[in-house]
């Protein structure tokens, strides 16, 4: 239940950097939702940033307890990508609803038995696509599926950031890496303006002179699509910050920059030409991890299915192990055909003030 205002009632599991700087102070924004517990393993954390918010906290030895303790409706579980399972099959199983950062994990087989769980309880699982329910994304999306640009023919993409080499991601490999960390952006773009999936992988890796990086830092992915569509993106721990794609139709196209990030003073900007007529369209700054989890309280209030749920989350996880074969073996991946999903609508989409948070407490900006 609700707590006594109507609001969902959040833990956020582990305060890291993405749980410090956006969803914490996010939260704040919403009208559904409200914080009441943290649960991490650092003790200065568990002191100070429980503090600074009023919350409860928990170590993670004590997780099980908070899940029966009735003072939470929900989690949001921002521990790395390869620990997520755990804390998710637990709430799921507790009928403690989850947020779960994206990726949704770095492995299928984890993504699986977490669809799985969410099959089979009363409890929603969303993945945390904060893009799904922004305004300039969703109207893009609405845009091609609607016609605007013909049929969608070709997609580019590059997203970029320099990773200093004292981050922890830059000691765990090709689970921390650039592809399952920075992928998911413009591989799940490019998912929604095609409403499609897949049906070929190959990529190609390079680690640049002097990374520390124990895998590739820089990946190039090419895939194919029915009706002969062909994408490709590159993402880089090792290059100057740059987001940006394109998606190119038999009518006219999209240039979209900036289009994955999120931030003080950061829009999601396209330029629009059909006809040869171009057109920019800039949108407000809105706080996305506010209108995520604004959404997701929604989508519990009223017993409704979130759009971006955990067989979205696996499809793109399905993916991004494709491109870990195809680095290895220098082959590439064949994918089995999928049946087309629901795609996001401006429903989802929420409009917040963004809200900037306060000082890092013993967490690392990634860039």
């Amino acid at each position: 239940m609700p707590d006594s205002n109507g609001k969902i009632r959040y833990a956020v599991v582990a305060g890291g950097f993405i749980s410090q700087d956006a969803f914490m102070p996010g939260v704040g924004q919403t009208q559904n939702s409200v914080m009441t517990a943290l649960v991490t393993g650092d003790p200065v954390k568990a002191d100070k940033l429980a503090s600074l918010y009023g919350l409860k906290s928990y170590s993670y030895e004590q997780y099980p307890t908070l899940l029966a303790s009735g003072e939470i409706d929900a989690v949001y579980v921002a521990t790395p990508n390869f620990d997520h399972r755990k804390f998710v099959l637990a709430a799921l199983e507790a009928g403690i609803h989850v947020l779960l950062e994206k990726p949704m994990a770095s492995s299928e087989e984890d993504c699986l038995a977490m669809l799985r769980a969410s099959e089979n309880s009363a409890a929603k699982l969303m993945i945390a696509y904060r893009l799904h329910c922004e305004p300039g994304t969703v109207e893009m999306i609405e845009r091609v599926r609607a016609g605007d640009f013909g049929d969608p023919r070709v997609f580019t993409a590059t997203f970029t950031q320099k990773v200093p080499a004292t981050n922890h991601r830059m000691k765990h490999g090709f689970a921390a890496g650039p592809v399952l960390d920075m992928a998911p952006y413009p591989l799940n773009m490019l998912r929604q303006l095609f409403a499609d999936e897949p049906i070929e992988v190959s990529a190609m890796g390079i680690t640049s002179p002097g990374s520390p990086l124990d895998s590739p830092d820089t990946v190039t992915v090419s895939l194919r699509f029915p009706e002969e569509r062909l994408a490709q993106f590159t993402v880089s721990y090792s290059l100057p910050s740059s987001e940006r794609f394109q998606l190119i139709g038999t009518k006219g196209e999209i240039e979209a920059a900036p289009c994955f990030g999120y931030g003080e003073g950061v829009s999601i900007t396209y330029r629009a030409t059909i006809d040869g007529e171009t057109k920019e369209h800039a949108h407000p700054v809105v706080d996305q991890f506010a209108g995520e989890t604004a959404y997701f309280s929604d989508c519990i209030l009223n017993d409704l299915t979130p759009e971006a749920g955990a067989e979205e989350g696996w499809r793109d996880v399905r993916i991004l192990a494709a491109v870990e074969r195809a680095l290895t073996t220098g082959e590439t991946q064949t994918l089995e055909p999928l049946p087309r999903k629901r795609l996001p609508s401006k429903d989802q989409v929420r409009q917040l003030p963004f809200a900037k948070g306060p000082a890092l407490i013993n967490a690392q900006k990634p860039n």
